[in-house]
Order: structure tokens, then C-alpha cells, then sequence
């Protein structure tokens, strides 16, 4: 009898033992290296939640023994906010940050401006700097497949249409420009999400309009991206707008120059050749066995022309000619007017 209970005890005393290991390598960080998080908790969300969203987030290695850390320490304060957090920290140092709402450790925030109009390449010299990854390590992060699912999975406006083959970058046209003020450590991912958190806000009170309007988000922002770059003003943004959607509806090729630039890569400075007009790029609507859409945005277009892509002008042009040097646009309902403009004000 007595050298059962020694046995029963000796289990005990290793199970425990066991459980102890656990807790001990569980308060460990979830890596040594530096890989900076930001995470939001929410008013009023509770303990077991914001673990387990601390879990998905890759900051600590068990749910379990977070709560049991939090009980053991008497963490019943935790605070909702925006905290500024690395996987290299402790998971007793990142609850009782959250417990002292401690939003961030010696984190610096710097203001960073993405213009509109501007593609995901220059977004990322703009990503290169202001902080110290270089452009290869940007465009592994976009065209890293796996990331781009993830981002699919969250934002509502985002689908499998740009993982496409032909698509140059899954986000482009997507991430949208504006002032932001990150942590100058934050990730590349980090910053990618929250310029894709501004397009959700940016893009949300249009959710039914863009419903409504027969074509989807993608097709839009392709509408809008094309508008950015060929019109400046609101009413000619309109106009163009009206233009595009005329010619989707007659069925003709768009014919618009800025795709061509965009689809062989060259800045609107230098000049198409007829090689370049005649690229099979699905993006080149300059080639006239494109009709439609290019497979995707040229561009990552401002409000204004996103707001322009949904709300075409009332007219019956179906050409322009845009006059680059002074930002004027002449509008056509015949191909001899657009012709004639083309020929007194381009030079052509």
C-alpha cells in the first residue's frame, strides 16, 4: 500500500513537474528575433478572447498558460487600445503592458505620404525611405502568396481575383494613399495593413453603391486607377468615367495610353513606341484585341476617382485626348473631333 502511494506520488510530483516546464518555456518569447506587432484590443473584449488573439497574432506561445499567468498575477486590468508590441518580448511583459496600458515601448512613430496616383513600386521606395528594408525584401512581401490569402480572409474587399496570373501586384490599386504615422519599426506587413485599414474605412460607406453598380470592387478601383492618372478635375474625372463605361458598353477597346505606359513599365515622360502600343500585356488597352478592363489597377487612385469610377457624367462622349503638359482634358463625341484635337494639340 505504501509503495503505491509512493508510485501515485511520484507521478504526481513528475506530472507536476511537467506542467511547471511548461508554464516556464511558455513565458519565454515566441522568437529572438525582432518582429514588431501592432494589436488593438477592443472595448469590453474579454480576457479569453484578447489571449486567444494574442495566440493568432503569433506573441505568445500558449493560451492556456497566459490565463493562468493572468490569474496567478492578478492581471484583471487589462485596457483596450492600440499597443506597440515584438514576439521577441515576454509574455508576462506583454500582459502586464496590456494590465498597465503601456501602448508601446519606446516606440518613435514617423509621418510617411503616399501620393495618389502613385503604383505599389513607388509606394515601396517610399516604404524603403523612411525605414530600412529594401525594395527586394518589399516585393517578397507582396508577392508572397500566402500573405495575400491571409488579407483575402480579412478585408471584404479583397478576393482571389488578384492572385490572377497576369496580375503584377496582388494589391495594386488597393492600398490607399494618404498621411500615415507608423512605428518606426514597424513592420513591412504592419504597414501594408494599416494602409489597407484606411482603404476598408475609405471604401466602406460606398459598399452597397459599389454593389449596386453591376461591377465589382476590383473593376472599380481598375475604372478608378485609369481615371486618376488621365484627369484631374471632378468633373473631368466624371467625364472620363462616362467615357470608359460608354466604351465598355459598345464594346470597343478602350484605347487609353496610361495602360501602356503602365503595362511595359515606363514612366508618362518617355514616349510608346509601336512595339509598346501593340503589347499583348493583358493590361495594354491600346492593343485592339483587348476589349474590356485591364486585368487590373495601373495605379492606386484617390477617393475622388474611386468616387468618379461609381458616378459617371451624363454625356454621349466616347473620346478624350489629355493634354499632359497643362492637365487639360478635350472631350469627343466623334473620332475626327478627337482626331483634330489630337493633331492641334498634341502635334500629332
Amino acid at each position: 500500500m505504501k509503495k503505491k502511494i509512493l508510485i501515485i506520488a511520484g507521478a504526481v510530483v513528475v506530472f507536476l513537474g511537467i506542467l511547471l516546464a511548461f508554464y516556464c518555456f511558455s513565458l519565454s518569447p515566441v522568437t529572438k528575433k525582432s518582429e514588431p506587432v501592432t494589436f488593438t484590443v477592443e472595448p469590453n473584449t474579454s480576457k479569453v478572447k484578447i489571449v486567444s488573439n494574442l495566440k493568432d497574432a503569433k506573441l505568445i506561445k500558449s493560451k492556456a498558460a497566459a490565463l493562468v499567468y493572468i490569474v496567478i498575477h492578478g492581471k484583471n486590468n487589462i485596457q483596450a487600445g492600440t499597443y506597440y508590441f515584438n514576439r521577441n518580448m515576454k509574455m508576462s511583459e506583454i500582459i502586464d503592458d496590456l494590465d498597465q496600458g503601456t501602448t508601446h515601448r519606446l516606440a518613435k512613430t514617423i509621418s510617411v505620404t503616399f501620393i495618389e496616383g502613385k503604383t505599389v513600386l513607388d509606394f515601396a521606395d517610399v516604404i524603403t525611405d523612411n525605414f530600412s528594408y529594401t525594395p527586394d525584401e518589399i516585393k517578397a512581401v507582396l508577392n508572397d502568396k500566402d500573405f495575400m490569402k491571409e488579407l483575402i480572409k480579412k478585408y471584404w474587399f479583397l478576393d482571389d481575383v488578384v492572385l490572377k496570373d497576369g496580375i503584377y501586384y496582388s494589391l495594386e490599386g488597393y492600398l490607399f494613399p494618404d498621411t500615415y504615422e507608423f512605428y518606426d519599426n514597424a513592420s513591412i506587413k504592419d504597414i501594408i495593413i494599416k494602409m489597407l485599414d484606411q482603404t476598408d474605412a475609405k471604401l466602406s460607406p460606398y459598399k452597397d453603391q459599389i454593389t449596386k453598380s453591376g461591377h465589382s470592387v476590383h473593376e472599380i478601383l481598375t475604372m478608378a486607377s485609369i481615371i486618376e492618372k488621365e484627369a484631374v478635375s471632378k468633373e473631368d474625372r466624371e467625364k472620363v468615367s462616362q467615357v470608359i463605361y460608354k466604351r465598355l458598353e459598345k464594346g470597343m477597346p478602350l484605347g487609353m495610353d496610361v495602360t501602356t505606359y503602365y503595362a511595359v513599365g515606363k514612366e508618362l515622360k518617355e514616349s510608346l513606341t509601336s512595339v509598346d502600343l501593340n503589347s499583348n500585356s493583358p493590361y495594354n488597352t491600346r492593343n485592339k484585341n483587348l476589349i474590356g478592363l485591364p486585368i487590373g489597377p495601373i495605379c492606386n487612385p484617390s477617393l475622388q476617382s474611386i468616387v468618379a469610377a461609381l458616378n459617371p457624367s451624363n454625356t454621349n462622349y466616347l473620346y478624350f485626348y489629355a493634354d499632359l503638359k497643362t492637365g487639360i482634358v478635350y472631350f469627343a463625341e466623334t473620332e475626327q473631333e478627337f482626331l483634330n484635337y489630337k493633331k492641334t494639340i498634341g502635334g500629332y
